[in-house]
Formats: C-alpha cells, sequence, structure tokens
C-alpha cells in the first residue's frame, strides 16, 4: 500500500473473488503517518496516480474518505488533481447548476423521487468514462448513492433471460424524451432543450443533436429528442468483459413527468416496445446486486462509468452532493 493512502473497511462493502479477490467499493482514507490537509490531499493524487488508476481499474469505485475537503471550490481543487480531461454536460437529461469550475450540482430533482439506476449519460454517444460525487452537506436521512458492477448485472440477465438480451445487443435501444423550453426542476428529467445544448438557437441546438445522432421534432412549446438506435451492451475492453451500459431501467421506470410518459420513453431498436416484466425484474437484479454506503460530509467517491452503474435514494434534507464528468 501506498504512503498516504491507507485501504480500510468499513460496512455495506462487498466482497468479491473469482480471478481476484477485491471489495467494492475500496475505500480510502489518510495514513496516519501523513496530515490530512487538502494540498497533502491533492499532492498525493498527484504522486500515487498510477497507484488510483490500477485501484480503479481492478475495482471500478474509490471512496475517499476521512480527508479535508470542506467547500466546492475545495472538491473543484481533488478533481483537477487528478488531471482527467472535463466532459462538458451536452446531451444529459438532469437539472443541474454550475457551482464552481468543473463542479455541477447532482441531479436538482425533488428530495422524494428516487433516481433509478444508469450509466452516466448511456443514452448519448458521447459519456464521461469517470465521474466524481462530493458530499458537501450530508443527508438528513436516506440520500446514498447505491453503485453496481455492471458486468454482473449483464451475466445474470444473459442467464436468466438470453433471447432478450441477444434481441437488446443486436438492434440496440431508442431513447424519445419530450423537453420544454426552460429547466422544470419538479422533474428528475426536467432539463428544458435550452439547457440540453447549451444554446438559445433551435439552428444550433440541431446541430448539436445532430451531433449526438439525435432527432428532434420541435413543438410550440418544446421539443421531441429521438436518440438511437444506439448499444445497450457495451465491451469493455480495458477489463475485457461485457457490460449493462444503458438507461432501460431508468428511462421505462422513472422518466416520467407532465410530458413524458416512462413506458413510450424507451423502445428496442426496432421501434417495438419492451416487455414490462423482463425490465422490473431488471430492476430487481440491480437491487440485488447494488451496495448503498451512507454519505458522510468529505466524502468524495470516484466512479468509473464503465464499470459501475448508479443510482440516488429518496431523502430528508438537507442534502448536498455535488459532481464532475470527466471524458
Amino acid at each position: 500500500m501506498s504512503s498516504s493512502f491507507k485501504e480500510i473497511q468499513i460496512q455495506h462493502q462487498k466482497h468479491y473473488s473469482n480471478i481476484t479477490s477485491f471489495l467494492f467499493p475500496s475505500v480510502l482514507s489518510p495514513n496516519s503517518f501523513s496530515s490530512s490537509t487538502l494540498s497533502v490531499f491533492t499532492d498525493s493524487i498527484r504522486a500515487q496516480k498510477p497507484f488510483l488508476d490500477s485501484l480503479l481499474l481492478k475495482t471500478g469505485a474509490i471512496l475517499f474518505r476521512g480527508f479535508d475537503v470542506n467547500t466546492a471550490k475545495d472538491f473543484n481543487d481533488v478533481v483537477e488533481a487528478f488531471g482527467f480531461e472535463e466532459l462538458p454536460y451536452v446531451g444529459g437529461a438532469a437539472p443541474r447548476t454550475n457551482v464552481v469550475g468543473r463542479v455541477f450540482t447532482a441531479n436538482e430533482s425533488p428530495p422524494d423521487q428516487k433516481i433509478p439506476f444508469h450509466h452516466e449519460m448511456a443514452q448519448v454517444p458521447e459519456f464521461p468514462s469517470k465521474l466524481f460525487f462530493f458530499c458537501e452537506v450530508e443527508p438528513g436521512s436516506g440520500g446514498e448513492t447505491p453503485i453496481v458492477l455492471s458486468h454482473v448485472v449483464y451475466e445474470r440477465m444473459k442467464e436468466r433471460y438470453p433471447d432478450f438480451v441477444e434481441k437488446i445487443e443486436e438492434h440496440g435501444l431508442i431513447y424519445t424524451r419530450v423537453l420544454g423550453e426552460e429547466d422544470d426542476p419538479s422533474s428528475p428529467i426536467g432539463r428544458g432543450w435550452k439547457s440540453t445544448f447549451l444554446t438559445n438557437d433551435k439552428s444550433v441546438a440541431e446541430q448539436r443533436a445532430a451531433k449526438l445522432g439525435m432527432t428532434l421534432e420541435w413543438f410550440e412549446d418544446g421539443v421531441k429528442t429521438i436518440m438511437g438506435p444506439i448499444p445497450a451492451i457495451k465491451y469493455d475492453k480495458s477489463r475485457n468483459r461485457k457490460i449493462w451500459f444503458n438507461s432501460m431501467v431508468a428511462a421505462y421506470t422513472g422518466w416520467k413527468d407532465a410530458r413524458n410518459d416512462p413506458v413510450k420513453a424507451v423502445t428496442f431498436g426496432d421501434g417495438q416496445p419492451l416487455p414490462g416484466d423482463i425490465i422490473h425484474d431488471c430492476l430487481k437484479i440491480l437491487e440485488e446486486e447494488s451496495l448503498a454506503i451512507p454519505w458522510q460530509k468529505g466524502d468524495v467517491l470516484l466512479l468509473d462509468n464503465w464499470a459501475v452503474l448508479h443510482a440516488r435514494r429518496s431523502f430528508n434534507p438537507p442534502r448536498r452532493v455535488l459532481a464532475s464528468l470527466c471524458k
């Protein structure tokens, strides 16, 4: 183990053992020999980047707990220390606000709403490979960010529903979403088209949508976005395995608001409707295989978006979790 970090065990971690044995997620805290100031933490990240990269490759998720990270600016310094390139948030569904530098609020949808399991921006071709979360204000109660290993979900679905998995591997999925003009904070997918495409100009929105492979159908007070067919299963080259890389369950069970019917939000790539019973069973598998560590103030969670799906449980305020997306 490297000098500035020590790997600790906490409640709720899962133990996996196949070819290699590991705890999911890895949890790192300051080594008792070194001070835990922010500058020591960021210097340690830079100095021990190869170690952190290899740990992330092995486990898919690292929780940094007990470091001196208190504000959005501190969190931005931590993200910068890793040296990953920033990914602009174009095409994502969640309403979120830039706080400082590369730091945004996480999904701002109401506290009583769960956010279902998804890979970040799996419904568009350009998605982050890494994402960071930071707990600035820990939840009154609830509000965990459950995580689950994507290849485990793929393997269980393939075993239980081989024909269904074969069909989505072959045809992919189509995602359809209706966007208003402005953001709707009452909806978990309430990002309006202006902030989705980072423009007020419809023709610029058209260009940016086309770049994503997305078709737009304009209405008087909004737009329908049609994305796909887009792959639902991907191959993770760095780990040599197939992953359950889609927003199928999230769209089918969660993309609901005044404009959107979740059952119509996602279909097979050939336009056929999806079987609801299989999707609800997939949700059960996601829940069974996931784990949720209660947030503590100052926690920084680094996820490999190629390896891990995440969700959000409902909560009693206050809670402030910030996020940063990386290429």
